[in-house]
């Protein structure tokens, strides 16, 4: 018989052993607004601790460069339960198409910008080193500046047969207005143009805006009628998350109300919280859709309680810390990378985890998109005129080159994990999931995958 401990309200994860090194604690830190990922104004969100600030990125050590500028430092595999080497599970057919080059662009060279290409660059290679047949990957570091890599992306062209990147959306948006498009192009970043892209640019960056769009769908799918409060701050990337939910929503033929709640130092102001407590017993809508961070939205549901349905996005998921993840998000729902809340996809379980060095989910998330930009760009090479699905670590995927891109025609879509954050109440009430059979406890998942019919 195992002891119970008494541990109200801690919230645990079947799945955290193998995603310890996703987040410590709800924080982490920014990456470079340039790179479309990370708040402020960034497509992957993150969280702002409460009581101190992050800790300084760990100085960033290039990888060694060999003569030909051709990089690509394989990540080591964890081995298998039984030390056999460990192998990807299936994701797609057998390569049968002519080998093919392709160059991976990044700022690896930039000083704002390399730590974030590194988790991209970690990423692809893993997913290189599972599947290499037919794949030769050449490695093209760039600096901060447009224009070099406008110009490292043309000798790229000339040289390959596929270019992955650029990852800044400052260079993706050169590119796409550049003329030089004569290749198939995976870029890493939205460019946020208004002309149509090359007709060979396909656009596969993580999206603010595409999250907030999905969730509108999925709220309106789970609550038909009522209106919808949109709480949202003043920081550039939730004022982006509240315009593309609410913008959905209209179109979706619902009504919403917009709250700002002006936040600092991690802490949302105490009269703007008791004027929304004092406006939802008058007027209760019928749900809540949540433009804020993790703690956030911890202490709005303190203020107000947990009983409205809350939707949100990828800035509101608290980590896979159980001692982390506040007992007053239970019942949230929210979309992320199956990378991040479902370790045991196997979409993911097959890639060896990876150590952003405490730098929380951003960096995790870029991984993630390493290693589907990679099995994109091979599966491209197959069928370089045509349509394909792939489930992957970023969500599932759906890409269609026969379709011109524009802001109407979508020649790319991701569609990201739902879940639910678990209430399972007291720890001792936990114990008891032998579901492994070896009679130690399995605690049950903070996250639970939900259809979102998306």
């Amino acid at each position: 018989m195992l002891k119970k401990k008494n541990l109200p309200g801690l919230l645990t994860a079947a799945v955290l052993t193998s995603v310890a090194a996703l987040m410590a604690g709800c924080g982490s830190t920014p990456l470079p607004p340039d790179t479309g990922c990370g708040m402020p104004g960034g497509t992957c969100a993150s969280t702002t601790p409460v009581t101190s600030a992050p800790p300084p990125a760990p100085a960033y050590t290039p990888p060694p460069r060999d003569e030909s500028g051709v990089r690509t430092n394989p990540v080591e595999l964890p081995p298998s339960a039984d030390g056999s080497p460990r192998a990807a599970a299936p994701s797609s057919a057998p390569y049968s198409g002519p080998a093919v080059r392709v160059a991976l662009l990044l700022p690896l060279d930039s000083s704002a910008l390399a730590q974030p290409a590194e988790a991209v660059r970690a990423g692809f290679m893993a997913a290189h080193q599972l599947q290499p047949e037919g794949v030769t990957v050449n490695l093209v570091p760039t600096g901060d500046a447009s224009q070099a890599a406008l110009e490292a992306y043309r000798g790229a062209a000339e040289q390959n047969d596929i270019v992955v990147g650029p990852l800044a959306r400052s260079a993706v948006a050169s590119l796409a207005t550049s003329g030089a498009v004569a290749k198939p192009t995976i870029a890493l970043n939205h460019p946020q143009i208004n002309a149509p892209l090359p007709r060979q640019m396909l656009v596969i960056g993580l999206s603010l805006e595409d999250e907030a769009r999905q969730v509108a769908e999925w709220a309106a799918s789970e609550q038909p009628i009522g209106q919808a409060l949109v709480l949202t701050g003043r920081a550039a990337w939730q004022q982006r998350l509240a315009g593309a939910f609410s913008q959905r929503w209209a179109e979706l033929g619902r009504s919403q109300a917009t709250v700002e709640l002006p936040a600092e130092g991690g802490y949302v102001d105490g009269n703007a919280l008791a004027e929304l407590r004092a406006r939802l017993s008058g007027e209760p809508p019928q749900l809540v859709y949540a433009a804020l961070d993790a703690n956030g939205l911890r202490q709005v549901r303190m203020a107000i309680g947990t009983s409205l349905p809350t939707y949100g996005t990828a800035s509101v998921n608290p980590g896979l810390d159980p001692a982390s993840v506040p007992a007053e998000l239970a019942g949230v729902r929210f979309l992320d990378l199956p990378w991040t809340v479902q370790p045991d996809h196997p979409a993911v379980a097959g890639y060896p985890r990876w150590s952003a060095g405490g730098q929380g989910l951003d960096p995790q998330r870029l991984y993630a998109l390493g290693i589907d930009a990679y099995r994109v760009a091979r599966e491209l090479a197959q069928r370089p005129g045509g349509s394909f699905e792939l489930d992957g670590a970023t969500g599932r995927l759906s890409v269609n080159m026969g379709q011109p891109g524009g802001p109407n025609q979508r020649a790319f879509r991701r569609v990201e994990t739902g879940v639910v954050v678990r209430d399972n109440g007291p720890l001792d009430e936990l114990l008891t999931d032998d579901a492994g059979g070896d009679g130690l406890p399995r605690p049950r998942p903070v996250f639970e995958p939900v259809a979102t019919g998306l």
